[in-house]
């Protein structure tokens, strides 16, 4: 029987499933993360063989909700106007500076360097754009590509050329001086390191 889809359907049910469930952590962390309790001692049970799987499972599932939810902060914050490709564009210089790693050892760690100062990398962590009400619609799609993004049901194909940096097509910064472009994406230019000799 012929398929467009080779995909199962329980493998599709499972795939949905564990977007649902990572848009759902996403949500849920993301509201722990911003509660800023008074300071309180923590006791923590001991670690044993018999819990010490258990206490693994969680942090695995709590990193994942975290890396799940910054990737989803990038997405939304820096491309939801550019369409998949855009958004996909973003994720791939968030990847490519993960891979090199100068710009942290997380998806979190990449996307927030520098936060809270001026010159942040990306804008959004520090120009108070995260302070205005979200489009429901558009973080939805920025979710759940950023749960196949990391579920692998989404290929990143590499559009971007290696890029590192870019920057909306309305300014030029500095830095773009001293990179070389790789290519333009809708209203994104990019960019990775090295320049282009001039004749």
């Amino acid at each position: 029987m012929y398929r467009n889809d080779p995909t199962t359907r329980p493998d599709r049910v499972l795939l949905i499933a564990f977007g649902i469930f990572l848009a759902t952590a996403s949500a849920t962390f993301g509201s722990a993360i911003s509660y800023r309790p008074e300071a309180v001692a923590v006791v923590r049970p001991e670690i044993t063989p018999a819990n010490a799987s258990a206490e693994r499972d969680n942090s695995a599932q709590t990193e994942l909700a975290h890396e799940h939810r910054c990737l989803t902060q990038a997405l939304y914050y820096e491309a939801r106007g550019e369409g998949e490709i855009g958004e996909k564009a973003v994720a791939e210089v968030v990847f490519h500076r993960l891979s090199g790693g100068y710009h942290g050892h997380s998806i979190c760690a990449v996307v927030y360097e520098g936060s809270g100062h001026p010159g942040c990398q990306f804008s959004f962590t520090c120009d108070g754009s995260m302070k205005r009400p979200r489009e429901a619609t558009a973080w939805k799609n920025s979710e759940e590509l950023a749960a196949q993004i990391l579920t692998r049901v989404v290929a990143l194909r590499n559009y971007t050329a290696g890029a590192t940096n870019y920057h909306a097509t309305s300014v030029m910064p500095d830095w773009a001086a001293t990179m070389k472009k790789t290519t333009q994406i809708r209203h994104h230019v990019f960019y990775r390191e090295g320049r282009v000799a001039q004749s």
